[in-house]
């Protein structure tokens, strides 16, 4: 029977719950224990899937193919426990759950209310997988207070009383403002947030404490007295320079201790935190700097491309050179030259997105990292970009464009070189989908297989040719098209299996440029970062030395 951990949040939102529960996880393996990560959302969309990227941020997507919050992004890359569907859900979800239910008639003709039936849905889902590790993180989105959130409260409440004595505890994140007029940590909106907090059942074991430096001893000893903590569970969370400094600082802190001390294990294995120093080594140590151009079109939030953002910096880290990212907005250069915006950086990176805005710029993007032989890296959207481009350019379909395009304008505009996926196989069955389907959950999602051309510089990067990816889109090149594209040069160097979709192209004559379907970043973690952004760095920093 697993350990409990409940992460909550108060005072504001954006504290750093995930990371303070990912780098939790990352400290108890350390000492020897298993860990599975989960997420409570209280938004009511049924996952985020639907979510523009300026509402939440990246969706991270699961092998199993679930659309989630970007925060199972975190556990990954902090424990490498890879999630599951089962590790995420949200107020729409659980709602829709209950409803089916009560639709099959499962409740015998009750009258259905969030208590008990609503709470003893979230139960459920946490107790999942109950039985397979030492310790499960459950965090609990929003914050308290929010009239969102309270049927998750409420249930957590419920299952550390339905539990032994002892097997659950509660973790709470909380800010300590400084107020620079009169030079004061201000203890009161912690000693508020845990106020609320236990007006609703829940008493904290453990502060983790947001602030800008250390907690001096003095309002240490009164949070601990206002909020019925010990002392020594009260910990600090300063701000940090990188986000993988996060459990040794910690640590140091004595936030996986004060966590043993909780469940009384006693003596408590010794940490093994030597993955974390050689981490914290590689990033603080480098010895050089490559800048990278991310061209996309959410640019103005960098949570919409977190996970590349953060498999960039595992490359840094495994090439020893600290990774510059600029994010420059596709949309700026659609109707001019793209030389101006995109001269002087070491490699162009083109992610995932949706629909037409701010494609024609991507496209430019591929094509000046063509001709200048910069190191091109196209992620779904953006190998799709690099495939138009050399058909507009190299291959002579100049009305080579996206079916996903034809159908914003509803009129044809283009050969459809990129069409809409009507079905592809998904382990032992075929699965069909039109265009006016549902948009949530109808995309080719989760891990599917690859099989790489021996002689092909993927090959050479992975290190063999099968290989399995992480999945979101609808729209694939055309494979009737290779022909025709292959002759041109680019060559279609992953397949999947049956051979029927491509997965990866690169132009074999160019230092190096790929273009992938699938979202390798997803993968891709500080102590192992994914081998595409190993090399992609490679390359980048073997340009800035003949730049």
């Amino acid at each position: 029977m697993a350990r409990y951990v409940f992460i909550t949040g108060g005072v504001v939102s954006s504290l750093g719950k995930g990371l303070a529960s990912a780098a939790l996880g990352a400290l108890l393996q350390a000492r020897g224990f298993s860990v599975r990560l989960r997420k409570l959302d209280p938004y009511l969309n049924v996952d985020p899937g639907t979510m523009s990227p300026f509402e939440h941020g990246e969706v991270f997507i699961t092998d199993d193919g679930a659309e989630t919050d970007l925060d199972l992004g975190h556990y990954e890359r902090f424990t490498g426990v890879a999630a599951r569907r089962t590790d995420s859900v949200s107020s729409g979800r659980i709602y829709s759950n209950v409803l089916e239910k009560e639709r099959r008639g499962d409740y015998l003709g009750k009258t259905i209310q969030v208590i008990p039936h609503v709470t003893n849905e979230i139960k459920d889902f946490i107790e999942i997988g109950d039985d397979e590790v030492d310790f499960m993180l459950c965090e609990i989105g929003g914050t308290v207070g929010d009239i969102e959130g309270l049927p998750f409260f409420e249930a957590i409440r419920q299952f550390s009383q339905d539990r032994p004595r002892g097997q659950c505890i509660f973790m709470h994140l909380t800010l300590l403002p400084w107020i620079k007029a009169s030079g004061e940590l201000k203890t009161k909106p912690t000693q508020h947030s845990v106020k609320e907090l236990r007006s609703i059942g829940i008493a904290p074991d453990i502060l983790v404490c947001r602030s800008e430096g250390p907690i001096p001893e003095k309002e240490r000893e009164k949070l601990a007295l206002f909020c019925n903590v010990r002392p020594d569970s009260v910990i600090a969370a300063q701000d940090l320079s990188t986000i993988y400094d996060a459990p040794l600082a910690y640590h140091r802190e004595g936030l996986d201790q004060a966590v043993l001390d909780a469940f009384q294990i006693n003596p408590a294995p010794k940490p093994d935190l030597s993955k974390w120093e050689n981490v914290s080594d590689r990033i603080h140590n480098v010895d050089g700097e490559v800048r990278v151009a991310v061209v996309g079109k959410y640019t103005q939030l960098e949570d919409a491309y977190k996970s590349i953002a953060e498999a960039l910096t595992h490359g840094g880290m495994a090439n020893r050179v600290k990774v510059k990212v600029e994010w420059v907005d596709a949309e700026v250069f659609e109707k001019e030259d793209a030389a101006p915006h995109l001269e002087g950086y070491h490699a162009i990176l083109v992610p995932g997105g949706f629909g037409e805005r701010g494609t024609e710029g991507k496209i430019k993007a591929a094509q000046f990292a063509r001709e200048r032989k910069i190191p091109y890296l196209g992620i779904c959207l953006g190998m799709q970009m690099a495939v138009i481009e050399a058909a507009r350019n190299v291959a002579g379909l100049d009305t080579a464009g996206s079916e996903e395009f034809d159908h914003e304008a509803g009129k044809k505009r283009f050969e459809p070189v990129v069409y809409h996926l009507k079905e592809w196989v998904q382990g032992n069955h075929k699965v069909e989908r039109k265009v006016t389907d549902d948009k949530g959950g109808t995309m080719r999602l989760g891990a599917y297989d690859a099989v790489l051309m021996e002689d092909s510089r993927v090959a050479k990067v992975y290190g063999k040719t099968s290989i399995d990816e992480r999945h979101r889109h609808r729209y694939e090149v055309d494979i009737k098209y290779r022909e025709k594209l292959e002759k041109a040069g680019l060559r279609f160097s992953g397949m999947s299996p049956d051979g029927r979709l491509p997965e990866i192209v690169e132009w074999p004559d160019h230092p190096w440029f790929i273009g992938v379907q699938f979202h390798p970043e997803l993968k891709s973690k500080p102590f192992d970062p994914h081998p595409l952004f190993r090399d992609f760095v490679r390359a980048a920093k073997e340009n800035s030395r003949l730049v």
